[in-house]
């Protein structure tokens, strides 16, 4: 595979995907036969016996699929930790140690943000290479033909293979540039679905374009970009009107390398494994259902579609899947280093923020509780700044990124009555499964904070075993660490 540095930002997918299986985060899989669900299966179970940190990124060297062998790579849970987060965002020392790279990596991007809460940019460049990597090969007209190529079909619910890693270039004569991932469905070799949701940066553009009198939308579908542009086109740091690509760079520390498609004026990162080219049509046809990344089986429901024009793509390119609602995903950490910067500034005294990958719509804050109706206030605030259903606050003691710390703080300082606020309705995303009205939610706050007296609290707190043992035999874990490698070296695994 060649040679990757040891930690990030990385120009390419492949030195990303390099750097991890130098760091024994890759495991290789000659053969998987998707039409029976296979590659969804293993996923499943190597979560199950593993847990998400653990688990490796995952290379399909050769697939099944529509009752055809096909050659990968077909690759898979590539951000999948903490750990791999700080490589790609470029940590220094980068460990196995998850909560620790996690804080490791909010203070790196935090470091990109100005007093201001504005993020550092770097405009894009032109690539000026003879040839762009991602224009090996060109096809165009007849040639264009996406069932040549390993998409998967997660599940047998799926309406059909999607294109589930893209980053969709569109642009708008008065916003510029817009980079948005959107779920792509195989509906024919030239024929994709565009699933921009109502609200979207992409369905903007669109619906502007019909304002313009437009009947369609040039657009570009980027697959395999480098991680930290694709970690840019996931989240939601940019602005309406604003552009990804100069995040990215501020990011990265250099400008990302752009090359203009065969068919339209659109600007692309060169590095890409492929380009598909196309119009998105502004009109609605039906759209899934589709698994969704809260792990339910989604709806059907109407959405656009796009014309494709032409493919471009690297000499044997490597394809990249998301198992939506299997696999935790860690590269859209900017949003919630942008969630948290916001909250800071209006709530100083909170100390950490933290959701979750494996529980998503639950966010755990912890603060530095003075006053009666901190917990409760700070957790109202949180709700209405993020997209979460439930809002766990803590103390400050509490490390919210170790779940079961969190746990014992809601079981043995939480009372339902009074330490709860339900907010009836309020607005929420649309694919939550357990929502009546699409969009419309109820949210909570459960202040699992050392309730005060007057907060209905008991008059005095005991104190926590731990902070017990540490104050008066300070020297205990002193000891064991020192002793660490020697009480282990007679084990047998």
């Amino acid at each position: 595979m060649g040679n990757a540095k040891k930690t990030g930002p990385y120009d390419s997918m492949r030195e990303y995907i390099t750097a991890l299986e130098e760091r024994g985060k890759v495991l290789r899989i000659k053969e998987i036969d998707q039409d029976r669900y296979e590659g969804t299966a293993f996923v499943y179970r190597m979560i199950e016996k593993m847990g998400a940190d653990r688990c490796p990124a995952l290379i399909f060297e050769k697939v099944k699929i529509n009752g055809k062998w096909m050659d990968g790579p077909v690759i898979a849970n590539h951000f999948c930790g903490w750990e791999t987060a700080a490589l790609l965002f470029g940590v220094e020392d980068v460990t196995d140690d998850s909560g620790a790279m996690y804080r490791a990596v909010m203070n790196k991007l935090t470091s990109f943000v100005d007093d201001n809460g504005k993020w550092k940019k770097i405009k894009p460049v032109e690539y000026k290479g003879e040839k762009a990597p991602c224009k090996e090969v060109v096809l165009k007209g007849d040639d264009v033909d996406i069932y040549k190529f390993p998409w998967f079909k997660n599940n047998p619910g799926d309406a059909a293979q999607y294109i589930n890693t893209g980053a969709v270039f569109m642009e708008d004569p008065e916003l510029g540039r817009n980079v948005g991932t959107y779920r792509v469905q195989v509906k024919g070799k030239n024929k994709v679905g565009m699933n921009t949701e109502p609200g979207q940066h992409g369905w903007h553009f669109v619906m502007r374009a019909v304002r313009r009198g437009k009947k369609s939308i040039p657009a570009a579908i980027a697959l395999g970009v480098d991680p930290v542009v694709y970690s840019m086109a996931s989240t939601k740091v940019a602005d309406l009107g604003e552009d990804e690509l100069e995040y990215a760079g501020g990011i990265k520390g250099k400008p990302v390398e752009l090359v203009k498609c065969e068919t339209s004026d659109i600007m692309v990162p060169a590095e890409a494994e492929m380009i598909i080219e196309g119009d998105v049509i502004a009109e609605m046809e039906e759209e899934g259902p589709y698994g969704e990344m809260y792990g339910y089986m989604g709806k059907k429901h109407e959405n656009y579609y796009m014309i494709v024009k032409a493919i471009t793509h690297k000499k044997n390119p490597w394809i990249f899947n998301n198992f939506t609602g299997v696999t935790y995903t860690t590269h859209m950490l900017p949003w919630q280093v942008g969630n948290y910067l916001k909250l800071k500034k209006v709530l100083p005294y909170m100390v950490d923020f933290y959701s979750p990958m494996e529980a998503i719509g639950i966010s755990i804050m912890s603060i530095q509780k003075r006053f009666p109706g901190m917990g409760i206030s700070a957790g109202q605030v949180a709700l209405g700044l993020t997209t979460s259903k439930i809002m766990i606050v803590v103390d400050d003691d509490v490390d919210v990124t170790n779940i079961s710390d969190v746990l014992h703080a809601v079981a043995t300082r939480w009372q339902p009555y009074p330490a709860s606020l339900i907010i009836p309705q309020t607005f929420n995303m649309g694919i939550d499964p357990s929502i009546k009205q699409r969009g419309i939610s109820s949210k909570i706050v459960i202040d699992a904070t050392k309730q005060l007296p007057i907060e209905g609290g008991p008059a005095e707190w005991p104190l926590v075993s731990k902070v017990q043992l540490e104050k008066m035999a300070p020297e205990s874990f002193k000891l064991v660490d020192e002793k660490w490698d020697e009480y282990w070296k007679e084990w047998k695994k």
